[in-house]
């Protein structure tokens, strides 16, 4: 799969960065291409990019607050979930989106 996402943690600092790397981690290890995007103290860093995003299968949304610029994931399958849940338990995280991806619109 090729998924697409967004950490962002109320403090943008620790928590952001970890639930990327976990997330990143646990899709290398199942064989998925995983692209994560950060939104937290620094502002947005690792942007996605449009073409990123178009050929995604599924995006996901570990947040923990509001995140800037939502709008780009519309009309994409979208798997919300918490920050500690994506990095205590990333590999569940990637499973529900695997079930997402092969749900109808």
């Amino acid at each position: 799969m090729n998924i697409v996402g967004i950490t962002a943690c109320p403090t943008g600092i620790a928590h952001t960065y970890m639930a990327q790397s976990a997330l990143e981690k646990a899709g290398k290890k199942l064989g998925h291409k995983v692209m994560i995007e950060t939104q937290g103290a620094m502002g947005i860093e690792n942007e996605l990019k449009k073409k990123q995003i178009e050929s995604s299968d599924v995006v996901i949304l570990a947040v923990g607050c509001a995140i800037e610029r939502e709008e780009r994931f519309n009309g994409k399958k979208i798997l919300k979930v918490g920050v500690a849940e994506a990095i205590s338990n990333p590999q569940k995280v990637l499973e529900q989106a695997e079930k997402l991806m092969t749900q109808e619109v």
